[in-house]
């Protein structure tokens, strides 16, 4: 049996453009199909819109620490009131939307056509008979291997009032709306015939309603905090960033509430309900006012009409059943799952996702997927990054083997500069050096933590990163900061070599006389 392409990819999203870039490169013949349903500029880059949204954020926050490095602001008497600086909206979406257009760019259907992708716009589905296939816009199309990489949207939660009042998920601050207004057609009189205004986007000001803790939901609740929006963030769990070291997440818990941002845990949404022109949600028992609701909920992939059940691929709610190889129960169907099934998009992991499973798909089905030492980010502020387990994870794991080393970022000369001195490096040593997880909360930890799974991939002992001093004043430092602290606390708790150490000392001091 011919086939048209070595590799059909279903979805548009930074997992399938890559993948496709990648097979191109190896000179396969690979097909792109992207549904018109889903806006281009939100799939795959809708954390690029809400990071640049949290990069204004940052900026006003920077407004108003200014006054502390002896610089006053025009504005700085409002400032100190606690007035937010006068934000144009309509420019901050155009700087937005003209950065998320030069990012795209390079996987626009132009750009990937030159590279040799066949980039097909439409909506299809699977096929079984007479051969595997899939068919879209009237046309099937058959390949040795299949690539599911449809992205992911919100997860609705069940909440009773919550369809009928209404409310945003995180792509829909950057999408225009219609509102639903009644005219009035005399004194004292409503029409009750709705009509439609013209779009509008959705007004960053007022009160909002953040329901889960997820990164999503920290990032914007903290950026619409410091755009002088009244936060409330919901969330059902103990604290928020429940996945993370409880340390961490507990102190950019501390940093939100620190900027005014309530923050409710083991507060279960119960219902939401229309009271006059406001919105109001039963979060356990307190009953909280929103001019807005905004969903940072657990995603979902977008698997509607492609007739997998036609095609023997088994999946739920939470997502496809794929093997380690990342196979479908149809083993010439692969998926990535983008970590929908924990609350978390990285594109990173989706990247690396559709690496193995490209590999797989294009050459032999022998590759697995681990997670271990892939380094992720959450752009709150402080910001929180994390490789390998964390230290709970770590004392289940290898219990009395693990030493859990910190460093503080008060201790770096730059950190003081910067005016940035919260947060910590937390790292998780075998007592051989074996690093097997670290933990970074504060300035630039994104940054930061790409030196540490590098160390982890390659084997590269504490002791090595302790013998090699880094640049200073920098952030970098905290690392070898922490490496020299294991080395003190290995030291401590020899007891057989401090004693020598005492003796040898004697003996010298001794000797000197």
């Amino acid at each position: 049996m011919t086939v048209d392409y070595d590799l059909i990819i279903i979805g548009g999203s930074t997992a399938g453009t890559y993948a496709a870039v990648a097979a191109a490169h190896l000179n396969a013949r690979v097909a792109l199909v992207v549904s018109e349903d889903i806006p281009s500029n939100w799939l795959g880059y809708g954390a690029v819109y809400n990071l640049a949204l949290a990069q204004v954020g940052h900026v006003i926050q920077q407004v108003y620490s200014t006054p502390q490095f002896g610089i006053l602001s025009p504005n700085h008497e409002l400032t100190e009131q606690g007035q937010v600086p006068l934000i144009n909206l309509t420019e901050v979406r155009k700087w937005i939307q003209t950065m998320v257009t030069n990012c795209s760019e390079r996987n626009s259907p132009a750009i990937l056509r030159s590279l040799g992708v066949d980039v097909i716009t439409g909506k299809g589905e699977f096929c079984r008979l007479p051969y595997l296939g899939f068919v879209v816009n009237n046309r099937r199309l058959r390949a040795r291997a299949y690539l599911i990489a449809t992205g992911s949207r919100p997860t609705i939660p069940d909440i009773p009032g919550l369809p009928t009042i209404g409310y945003l998920t995180p792509a829909d601050i950057w999408q225009e709306r219609t509102v639903k207004v009644r005219e009035r057609k005399s004194e004292g009189n409503w029409d009750s015939t709705q009509h439609a205004t013209p779009k509008v986007y959705p007004q960053l000001q007022g009160s909002w309603v953040v329901i889960g803790g997820s990164p999503m939901g920290v990032q914007l609740a903290q950026t619409l905090g410091r755009l002088n929006c009244r936060v409330t963030l919901v969330t059902k769990a103990s604290h928020i960033l429940v996945k993370e070291d409880s340390e961490a997440s507990l102190l950019v818990q501390a940093q939100l509430e620190a900027e005014g941002i309530e923050v409710l845990t083991q507060s279960p949404i119960t219902q939401v309900r229309q009271i006059g022109n406001k919105k109001w949600v039963q979060a356990g028992n307190r009953a909280i006012e929103a001019d807005e609701i905004l969903l940072a909920t657990a995603q979902q992939l977008n698997l509607e009409s492609l007739n997998l059940e036609g095609v023997g691929v088994k999946f739920n709610p939470q997502g496809l059943q794929l093997n380690q190889k990342l196979q479908t129960t149809n083993s010439r169907i692969y998926a990535t799952c983008e970590d929908t099934t924990n609350d978390y998009e990285f594109s990173q992991i989706a990247e690396y996702e559709a690496h193995i499973a490209l590999k797989n798909a294009l050459f032999a089905p022998v590759f697995q997927v681990n997670y271990q030492n892939i380094p992720w980010a959450i752009y709150c502020k402080p910001q929180l990054a994390g490789v390998g387990l964390t230290e709970v994870q770590a004392r289940e794991r290898y219990g009395k083997d693990i030493l859990a080393v910190r460093q503080y970022f008060k201790t770096l000369d730059k950190a003081q500069l910067l005016g940035e001195t919260t947060g910590f490096c937390k790292l998780l040593v075998r007592r051989n050096g074996e690093i097997v997880g670290a933990s970074l909360v504060g300035a630039e930890a994104n940054e930061l933590i790409g030196a540490i799974a590098l160390a982890m991939q390659h084997k590269i002992k504490l002791g090595a990163i302790a013998k090699l001093p880094q640049a200073s004043p920098t952030l970098s430092e905290i690392v070898h900061k922490s490496a020299i602290e294991w080395q003190r606390q290995r030291l401590a708790g020899n007891k057989t070599l401090q004693n020598f150490l005492e003796c040898f000392f004697n003996l010298r001091r001794k000797w000197s006389k």
